[in-house]
């Protein structure tokens, strides 16, 4: 009875110190002071982090609020006693700026009074006395001083935010709760304003301030919490990091297998040596404690030094990962042994039992399991791969009349490059001569090759299929297409989707409660087991903490993120973010930009319609002659259509130009008059019924051009900004995934009305001017309906910014591209449609993988925990916890992985 006592004391002791060390009090100091300023940064998530920021009376503060939620408890911040009050735009980061003018301590809280803070002035520049606050999840209170040394040549001071981007590796960061670790060890540094860690990217994103940190700050920072990391660097080229992180990984997959390989060599013959009653078999010397105990200490040690590096890093931060619980699990399993191997007196003798292989084992499974995930993740991130293996590898440049290949590094701006058929295209550029078709389906997804002539553009990586043509470098290296298209499929996968940060927050609280569970099962058996009670609450509470691992949860979405951006990008889908890819799933409307995107964008010819006495052909040689010295884009699309019609054109005489009306040009000796009805009615020239034709081609949002040859009605031409061919068929997939479309254009009623029959469009906003393109937007939003943009040109980039998801044509320009969340390259409509089948097949396949790891978890723990002894009698041994979780991190890895058939 006095020992069960002491057990539940000592558990309720360990217990409080634990909730302590986790979630205890930390300390408030001074702001950081740079260039005259103070500031902070605290992180919104359920609370404020830190609770408590100390700031000096007098000085100027500055305070970053970084939201990371989306409730509206916490949209707004309020500084009642500093008469201030802010809003907070959810997922971003806001900045609150005001002059603690008076000592004390003031609260701050958001606009419902449900989340609280404190903010406290001192009235002198001592150091202030340490002051218990609130318990705090997420990193303690702020509490960083930094003070110049009186030598110090360069004062920290304030500049515009820099990014700068860690490659994760060398095994560790291996569950959700290591991607909180980290981002608090970096936010903990003067100067860093955010952090984004991916934890299936292996990519951590910082801003920061290069006034006040350094990038060589951050990378100690990490690694002093036991991680391995390495800075990417951005000058270099994208194949030369891909490189450096592809040797990493291969070290990383080389040195786990190296640890498996001995793990396994040595805990076979300690399984069993284990379990002599099962295998008849073995040596009698392998059944003796002691030898047990010296094969296992090399994989407790070696084997599991990545575990256990990892623990302690995180335990001196007052934190706890995935790790931990290992560290912990298997440590209790290897102490009960060498107890019973060298100190058996200590243990009643129906309970000397040893349970090495638990130990050796567990930690052999656990880094098989890491293994296999790393080679998963390999798979996950081919996307990039494929991408980088498309570049060519030479160029073949012309320089002072010379043809010489040379690495695709050191081709310039300006290098005059020859391409020959079934070559890559080297670089971007603009072809000076040849003409050729391109397949382009790598870059674009479309899959029919392209025509391209003098004065167009190619793009690098695309293939040359039939002529040579010869061309001028207008963007290398790290300007190209294809870097940008790698770039933004990088930016996009080491994103978080909103979905992936409650998982995250919820991860922070998983593992201190696991261990309290743990705890409570192993007094739970102590007190209740029926027979050896103190071998199965050993048993039960070190399967508690192996299965519990949160490494499924983890990777349920960035996983699915990173195929599906990959998929995208194969499609000539760009997805700059994994929330636009996780918004789009839910779009209830989506407005199309008429010119440039349900239309070409530029005028081509439709029609011509001519009177008995004149031929087609030759009234349209007529015309087109006559506006060869006409710069009116209409001129320019007649001209083109019968160059495409191999009209041979003459060039005109006593060309005129009628302002506002037309132009009366002699070709060939005849007497040409080409423009509105207007002017045919002023040269009083009977149009014979032509009238009535022009006005059914203008209801069809043609341009009509009345046609008279030596003062007689000839015909009428007729011009149109086209329809692309696949319009009318994507807007039908879209009302058939029940997304309403609207069409926006600043043209007037009737042609607006015209191509919105043509393409099956029931709502038109028409003579939309384009400031108020994003008014349109607004007003759809305000309707409940989650909006997309779809636009070309620059007057579309407020409208694309307004939508909850911006959508932009990848052959408009690149404003609109850098305000939209997606970019269509190939300038198609079905891309839309891909899109939102993609995030919807993506947000599937995340609520599947959640569900995986939720069910896991949740079912897990009470079986580790003994529920079903009582029924069935059967106690969950810990190595097979350790096969089950490495079971669940693998099945959510390969229905991530599923995404790869996306079509």
């Amino acid at each position: 009875m006095v020992v069960d006592i002491l057990v539940v004391v000592g558990a309720v002791a360990i217990a409080a110190l634990l909730g302590w060390f986790f979630f205890g009090s930390r300390t408030a100091s001074e702001t950081t002071q740079a260039g005259g300023v103070q500031e902070a940064t605290v992180v919104v998530q359920g609370g404020y982090s830190p609770a408590v920021i100390q700031a000096r009376k007098g000085v100027p503060l500055r305070i970053h609020f970084d939201r990371r939620e989306g409730s509206d408890c916490t949209s707004r911040v309020i500084f009642a006693d500093f008469n201030v009050s802010k809003s907070l735009p959810a997922m971003a980061t806001a900045t609150v700026e005001l002059l603690p003018d008076k000592a004390g301590e003031f609260d701050f809280g958001c606009q419902m009074g449900m989340i609280h803070g404190k903010l406290i002035v001192t009235d002198n520049g001592a150091a202030p006395e340490e002051t218990p606050v609130a318990p705090d999840t997420a990193g303690g209170v702020f509490s960083r001083e930094e003070e110049q040394p009186a030598d110090e040549a360069t004062p920290r001071i304030d500049r515009a935010p820099a990014e700068a981007e860690i490659a994760l590796f060398g095994g560790g960061v291996s569950c959700p709760t290591c991607v909180v670790n980290i981002e608090r060890a970096l936010e903990k540094l003067p100067g860093v304003e955010g952090v984004d860690v991916n934890f299936a990217a292996e990519r951590v994103k910082v801003i920061y301030n290069p006034g006040q940190v350094s990038t060589g700050e951050l990378v100690p920072a990490v690694e002093a919490i036991g991680y391995g990391a390495q800075l990417r660097d951005a000058e270099a080229p994208l194949q030369e990091t891909a490189d450096k992180e592809a040797e990493a990984h291969r070290r990383e997959v080389n040195n786990l297998t190296l640890r498996v390989a001995v793990g396994t060599i040595l805990s076979i013959p300690i399984f069993f040596g284990s379990f002599p009653e099962w295998f008849g078999f073995v040596p009698e010397f392998l059944t003796k404690f002691w030898v047990l105990f010296v094969l296992t200490m090399p994989v407790y040690v070696w084997v599991g030094w990545p575990i256990h590096r990892t623990t302690w890093a995180a335990l001196k931060n007052r934190t706890a990962d995935m790790n931990t619980l290992i560290t912990i699990g298997t440590t209790a399993a290897l102490i009960y042994s060498v107890i019973a191997t060298f100190f058996d007196q200590l243990l009643p003798a129906d309970q000397i039992q040893v349970y090495y292989d638990t130990a050796a084992v567990i930690i052999t499974l656990i880094l098989l399991g890491r293994l296999l995930e790393a080679r998963a993740k390999g798979a996950a991130s081919s996307a990039i791969k494929k991408l980088m293996g498309m570049q060519a590898k030479t160029a073949r440049v012309v320089r002072d009349g010379q043809e010489q290949d040379i690495p695709i590094e050191q081709v310039q701006v300006g290098d005059v490059i020859l391409v020959r058929p079934g070559e890559k295209v080297p670089v971007d550029g603009v072809i000076e001569e040849g003409r050729s078709t391109l397949d382009e389906s790598m870059v674009t997804g479309e899959s029919l090759p392209v025509t391209k002539a003098a004065g167009e553009e190619v793009i690098g990586a695309t293939i040359n299929k039939t002529g040579a043509f010869k061309f001028r470098a207008s963007k290398v290296g790290k300007d190209t297409m294809l870097s940008q298209i790698i770039k933004l499929v990088e930016q996009a996968q080491g994103s978080k989707a909103p979905i992936q940060r409650l998982a995250d927050r919820v991860t922070s609280y998983f593992v201190p409660a696991v261990i309290f569970i743990a705890m409570a099962t192993f007094v739970g058996w102590y007190l209740g087991a029926p027979e050896t009670p103190l071998v199965l609450a050993i048993v039960a509470s070190v399967a508690v903490l192996i299965i519990a691992c949160p490494c499924a949860l983890g990777l349920a979405t960035p996983t699915s993120i990173m195929v599906a951006t990959g998929k995208g990008a194969e499609r000539g889908i760009l997805i700059k973010s994994a929330e636009a890819l996780e918004m789009t799933h839910q779009l209830k409307a989506v407005i199309l930009d008429k010119t440039g995107t349900i239309t070409r964008g530029q005028p081509s010819l439709t029609d011509v319609v001519t009177t008995n006495d004149m031929e087609e052909q030759e009234l349209l040689r007529l015309v087109a002659s006559a506006e060869r010295s006409s710069e009116h884009p209409l001129a320019e699309a007649i001209v083109n259509g019968a160059q495409e019609r191999g009209l041979d054109l003459v060039e005109p005489t006593d060309f005129e130009a009628i302002p506002g009306h037309g132009i009366e040009v002699s070709v060939d000796g005849r007497k040409v008059l080409a423009g509105n009805q207007k002017l045919m009615t002023d040269r009083s020239i009977s149009l014979n019924g032509l009238d009535e034709r022009g006005q059914v081609l203008a209801d069809e949002g043609k341009t009509p051009m009345f046609i008279a040859v030596d003062g007689q009605a000839a015909g009428i031409v007729a011009v149109a900004d086209t329809v692309k061919e696949t319009s009318a068929a994507a807007i039908a997939e879209l009302r058939e995934l029940g997304v309403e479309v609207v069409m926006i254009t600043g043209d007037n009623r009737r042609t607006a009305d015209a191509v919105a029959k043509q393409v099956g469009v029931d709502r038109v906003l028409a003579e939309v001017l384009p400031e108020d393109k994003a008014n349109e937007v607004k007003k759809l939003q305000q309707e409940g309906k989650l909006v997309g943009m779809v636009g070309d040109g620059i007057n579309d980039a407020p409208a694309l910014a307004q939508a909850d998801v911006g959508l932009a044509i990848g052959s408009g320009t690149d404003v609109a591209m850098e305000a939209a969340d997606i970019t269509l390259v190939s300038g198609d409509l079905m891309g839309i449609v891909t899109a939102i089948r993609l995030s919807r097949a993506t947000m599937r396949n995340i609520r599947q993988n959640l569900f995986f790891a939720y069910v896991y978890n949740t079912g897990g723990i009470p079986i580790a925990a003994g529920v079903l002894f009582p029924l069935i009698g059967v106690l969950l041994n810990p190595a097979i916890a350790a096969v089950a979780m490495a079971a669940s991190s693998l099945s959510v890895l390969s229905n991530a992985l599923r995404l790869n058939q996306f079509r």
